[in-house]
């Protein structure tokens, strides 16, 4: 004979002696006010009835927190698990939505703004708790592959927001190609949180999009204060991103240079990018004036023993002296200068944007789409987004 022992407890007195995991951690510091007040309005007339807003939010998140891959999948594990059903916010012996209703409302969602608001918001809260310091602002893109099928480049419609193919090389130097759409993150190298996101398509080269996505941070987060450092790789690496950074952000540009296919240095400077006196020896920085950075000469400075001796290149004792204005020289001169080691350590943080990239892709979902159109891809990457900083918030967060 099967014989059950029998609870008595209720269900939700059992939960509280259960161990917290991740996703309850996560949703605990989730507010989407502003996007159900949205959706709660007279107006929006579509999409599923009969279902409370925000347990399916929640789903959708747990959906990407748990890394669920097909929303059947989500509706099989809301059926058929009441603690996750609980812990999402539906009732444990009520109904739950249907994978269509699923689809509708995902829809929805994406077609708002508000949805993003709320990742602004959130970005905000972990900045008013100090996790979030926007010192140092690292910036690269990620691939995403579409949902839709692959097209030959003669169907495509160059459209701008359709899906496209792309091409760019891995850390290994080994080039991947994808059909879809690119996925452009400024993050904090500090907490190493995404700050601000874009989507274009797949073809779209990073460069071009760099101006668009620090334009972008400012309008969010203004009157913060700008980052003191745009740390990215040489994808980057063109005049106009480097005026902008400099220019309108006053921020300091900390971009790799792309060499272009020369095989030597720029006239003037060493491999290292340090500044080489008329004998080829490369001059002795000596620090910041204002906007100029000054180099000395090295046989005055007593770095190599030059046969010329100090009168080559100047009559003064003091020695020849450059002053190099680095914000209209602005590529190949920065503060710290390129051949310094402040200036390696700086550039080093930029990892940490391949960090973030890492964790939305292999623990968020962030690449599992399956939805079609580039609205809907910004909405999963902001459901990613926004659930990877409401982790680093509960576990950073202090207790009363």
């Amino acid at each position: 004979m099967y014989i059950r022992q029998e609870s008595f407890l209720s269900f939700d007195e059992i939960i509280k002696f259960q161990p917290v995991t991740k996703l309850e951690i996560i949703l605990s510091q989730l507010n989407f006010d502003l996007l159900i007040n949205c959706l709660n309005k007279s107006h929006a007339t579509r999409g599923p009835k009969g279902y409370d807003i925000k347990p399916m939010l929640y789903s959708l998140v747990a959906m990407q927190v748990e890394k669920i891959k097909y929303r059947k999948q989500l509706v099989d594990r809301l059926t058929c698990d009441p603690v996750f059903r609980y812990n999402c916010g539906f009732s444990v012996l009520g109904l739950t939505p249907s994978e269509s209703s699923f689809s509708r409302f995902f829809t929805k969602i994406s077609k708002t703004k508000e949805l993003e608001e709320c990742f602004i918001n959130t970005v905000k809260q972990a900045q008013s708790l100090g996790i979030i310091t926007g010192e140092n602002l690292a910036v690269d893109s990620t691939k995403i592959d579409a949902y839709e099928k692959a097209k030959p480049n003669s169907q495509l419609s160059n459209d701008g927001v359709s899906a496209n193919w792309g091409m760019k090389l891995d850390t290994n130097g080994n080039r991947i190609k994808w059909f879809g759409y690119k996925l452009h993150i400024a993050a904090d190298t500090d907490s190493e949180l995404p700050l601000s996101i874009l989507v274009t398509p797949a073809n779209k080269y990073d460069s071009e999009v760099a101006v668009e996505l620090l334009d972008k941070f400012i309008k969010d987060y203004s009157p913060v204060k700008n980052p003191k450092n745009i740390i990215m790789d040489a994808g980057y690496d063109s005049k106009n991103n480097f005026n902008y950074i400099t220019h309108q952000m006053l921020s300091q540009p900390i971009i790799a240079l792309n060499n272009r296919g020369s095989f030597t240095s720029p006239e003037g400077l060493n491999e290292d990018m340090n500044p080489i006196c008329s004998m080829g020896y490369p001059l002795v920085y000596w620090g910041k004036d204002g906007d100029y950075l000054k180099y000395r000469c090295p046989h005055v400075c007593g770095k190599v023993s030059c046969p010329q001796g100090t009168k080559w290149c100047s009559n003064s004792d003091y020695g020849y002296c450059l002053k190099i204005n680095y914000k209209s020289e602005n590529r190949y001169y920065t503060y710290p200068p390129r051949h310094t080691e402040q200036y390696k350590n700086l550039f080093n943080k930029r990892t940490s944007i391949e960090r973030v990239n890492s964790r939305l892709k292999e623990h968020l979902n962030v690449n599992n789409q399956r939805s079609a159109g580039i609205k809907k891809v910004i909405a999963t990457c902001l459901l990613s987004c926004i659930a990877l900083i409401a982790g680093t918030i509960a576990v950073n967060k202090p207790t009363a």
